[in-house]
Formats: structure tokens, sequence, C-alpha cells
């Protein structure tokens, strides 16, 4: 097994004070590099292990933060704290490029090779900032099927991968249609999977706080997304040496 380096990165961004997670792989050479975006109850060590685990396989990897460093286990505070940030893309994109900044900065990464993955909230933040124009190899959300404003998804210049459970009652089939539709008449180059039987943060493992209904993990479907995700990356965003 490869050696990765982690530490832990503190950065401004919506007026908090962001913690967040680098991840490094072997070696001393530039490497692409992948945002890592969390659901709306904050990141936790789910995203970090993502960010570990995407550094193994050669890439520079930020399991970035969203909360100034909170994890929410009530949900009316996630929600206090969330659905306003969702309902402003300004927001989103400025927690996404303060971000972007810390892994560009980051000597170890090639600053021409980077994509932005993410779930739930992060998903919408990396979508965010593909409709902002950033120059980015691919973009990878789950459960974050946001749509954005009128005509700013032509914007996109990467390929976009979409992931989201059949029964999930938060992103319901109108509001994968209307994602779709945004991307197809966009001319963006999309994909979205279904994971039949699954709801909402299927990808998540269970964990000790009251959640909202609709929600549930689902073991086979997590990692059938995470193989869909990493392959979006090997396409997309190929580590060589």
């Amino acid at each position: 097994m490869t050696t990765v380096t982690t530490r832990t990165v503190e950065y401004p961004a919506d007026g908090l004070t962001m913690v967040g997670h680098l991840a490094l792989p072997a070696g001393s050479g530039r490497r692409p590099a992948v945002l890592v975006g969390p659901e709306g109850p904050g990141l936790n060590d789910v995203q970090r292990r993502r960010a570990d685990a995407l550094a193994e396989l050669g890439y520079v990897a930020l399991a970035f933060d969203i909360n100034g460093g909170r994890w929410f286990t009530d949900p009316e505070e996630m929600l206090a704290r969330v659905m306003p940030l969702l309902a402003d893309p300004g927001r989103m994109r400025d927690i996404g490029h303060a971000a972007l900044d810390v892994v560009r900065a980051e000597p170890r990464t090639d600053p021409g090779r980077i994509a932005a993955i993410g779930y739930g909230t992060g998903g919408a933040i990396a979508l965010e900032l593909g409709r902002d124009g950033v120059d980015l190899r691919a973009i990878a959300t789950v459960n974050g099927l946001i749509t954005g404003r009128p005509g700013e998804a032509a914007r996109i210049r990467c390929p976009v991968w979409a992931g989201v459970g059949s029964e999930d009652p938060i992103m319901p089939p109108a509001q994968r249609d209307a994602f779709t539709a945004e991307m197809q008449a966009a001319g963006v180059d999309w994909r979205l999977v279904v994971y039949g039987g699954a709801l909402h943060a299927f990808h998540h493992p269970s964990v000790d706080q009251t959640v909202l209904p609709g929600i549930g993990y689902h073991p086979r479907h997590a990692q059938r997304a995470w193989r869909d995700v990493v392959g979006l990356l090997a396409e997309c965003l190929p580590v060589t040496e």
C-alpha cells in the first residue's frame, strides 16, 4: 500500500473558518487533484476516508468543509444552515472557489487537472463551480441534482456524472428530470445513474444522529456509486507519472 500523507487545512469561506482534510499521494511529483464535497451535515470521517482513498489512487484530494468545522446532528439545525445555502448559487460558488484555491496552492497539484465530486450539498457546490465556468476535468454529484440559474449550465466544460436513489424523496423523478433537461439543453456531456431501491444519502453509512425521513444507507449501491465515481476520474482525469 502506498503511503498517503494527510493534514488538516483551515481557510476562510462564507464568513466561517473552514476545516478541510487534504490527502497527498506518495511521491513528490505533481498529480491531478480532486475536490470532495460533503453532505449537508458537514465534513466527517466518511469524506475524509474518501479523500484518503483517492490519494491511494494517486490523486491530491481535498475533502472540503461547508459548515465551519461543524457536523450537524440535529436535522433542523442542518436544514437552517443548508437550505439558504442551496438557494444561493453565489454562496455555493464562494465555498467551492475557496476550496479550489486551497488545492491549487498545494505544490503537488497539477493546477490544470482538477475534478470536483460531491455528495448532496457538496455535489451541488461542484455543479456550481462548473456553471461558473471553472476549468474542471470532471464533475460528479451524488444526490445533489440541483438545477442552476437559466443558461449557466452552458458554461460547464467537462463531463458530468450524477447518481441518485430511485426511492429518494428529496430528489424525486421531477427533480431528476429537471436536472437532466438542464444538462441536455446546455449541451453537456452528462450521465445519470439511478440506483434501484436506494433512498437519499444511500452512500453514507449510518451514523449516530437523528435523520430526516427518506434517508437510508444501501451498502451495495454505495460501493457501486463509488466505483462509478472512480471510473469517471479514470476516464477524465487519469493519473500519469
